[in-house]
């Protein structure tokens, strides 16, 4: 769902297991998206799963799934942050990761950081911009 917020500024709010939370999955700006953050939950759960390439998928997924809704691809990504309590996740992040692009990966950082909400691996945000 797209919803405006302003003459230049628009929500995005997928549906999501957990109502009522306080923010929206990412706001279009002119050509620009700035995308939440996102943790690979399983929607019928609200909690990553066990398998962590699953949740790895989820999280590409649903930030493949906001694009969509504002008409972008993950190849419109430039820039993404990754945030992992757990830096020896690397390599099986980055072997999932890379195949959501058919083009350029966008710049990112992976940062190690505290414990995530639920027990997730993995939090990602990002900046798309069409051409």
């Amino acid at each position: 769902m797209v919803k405006k917020t302003g003459k230049t500024r628009k929500a995005i709010q997928l549906p999501r297991p957990i109502s009522g939370l306080p923010f929206s999955d990412a706001i279009v700006v002119g050509n620009t998206v700035y995308l939440s953050g996102r943790i690979g939950f399983d929607p019928k759960t609200g909690f990553p799963p066990p398998a962590i390439e699953r949740e790895v998928h989820l999280l590409m997924d649903g930030f493949a799934q906001v694009l969509a809704v504002a008409k972008m691809k993950m190849d419109d990504l430039v820039y993404v942050q990754v945030f992992c309590p757990d830096l020896s996740l690397y390599d099986e992040f980055n072997a999932i990761y890379r195949t959501y692009f058919k083009n350029d990966l966008p710049a990112r950082a992976f940062i190690g950081s505290g414990p995530l909400l639920r027990g997730g691996h993995f939090e990602m945000i990002g900046v798309a911009v069409k051409p």
